[in-house]
């Protein structure tokens, strides 16, 4: 298949589809129309089919979508037929709430280490995953390459180890410092910044009829 960009929207909503496939193949369901599937994720059928079909569509007239095959397939769209090598740089809680996480692993997100500045941590297994001194970075990276980095650290700080991080071979940052990031081409980073999704909700609670619908996660 020739490569071709793909919205942004649609990317977004590829996670929602491979979760309710998920789902839909723990309830024993083998098939669903695209009617039925957006029943259950409140997404209009034709943007369902709009939106697979970007990837070459999927489903048969009057049959439906087969839920297992469509799974597999988001799931290698996805990239997630292989496994990733991630590291977290900040060992307070929010990064050990994301190592105590397992679901990650599941997905083939493996964490292998934990950096931290503080030295009381230094040499601490949590939840399985060693802790080392930032100090460390590098050397550990040159001899294990990791595909993904979670910065859960000060937005001071975060800069500066996103410039080590890109620099030690790492191309994907989970972002959870608040702060926009300035990295070379070629890296990717996704932002989660907590605070501005409490925003968006406060902006919905006070703004309901401005609230465009169907798009719930």
């Amino acid at each position: 298949m020739a490569q071709k960009t793909i919205s942004r929207a649609v990317v977004k909503r590829l996670p929602r589809y491979y979760r309710y496939l998920g789902e839909l193949m723990n309830d024993g369901v083998e098939r669903i129309s695209s009617r039925d599937l957006s029943g259950r994720m409140n997404i209009t059928a034709s943007q369902i089919r709009q939106d697979l079909n970007n990837f070459g569509g999927f489903g048969q007239q009057g049959y439906g979508y087969n839920v297992r095959h469509l799974y597999d397939e988001i799931g290698k769209i996805l990239g997630l037929d292989r496994t990733y090598s991630v590291v977290i740089i900040g060992a307070g809680h929010l990064g050990q709430a994301i190592a105590n996480y397992g679901n990650f692993e599941r997905r083939g997100f493996v964490f292998r280490a934990m950096f931290d500045i503080r030295p009381e941590l230094s040499g601490q297994i949590l939840n399985g995953i060693p802790v080392y001194p930032t100090s460390m970075l590098e050397t550990y990276l040159s001899k294990n390459p990791a595909d993904i980095a979670a910065l859960t650290l000060p937005k001071e700080s975060a800069q500066e180890m996103t410039a080590r991080l890109v620099a030690a071979g790492v191309r994907g940052i989970w972002n959870f410092a608040h702060v926009d990031l300035d990295v070379p081409e070629g890296i990717v980073v996704e932002n989660v910044h907590l605070s501005e999704s409490l925003m968006r909700i406060s902006y919905r609670l006070n703004n309901p009829e401005g609230e465009e619908q169907g798009e719930n996660g």
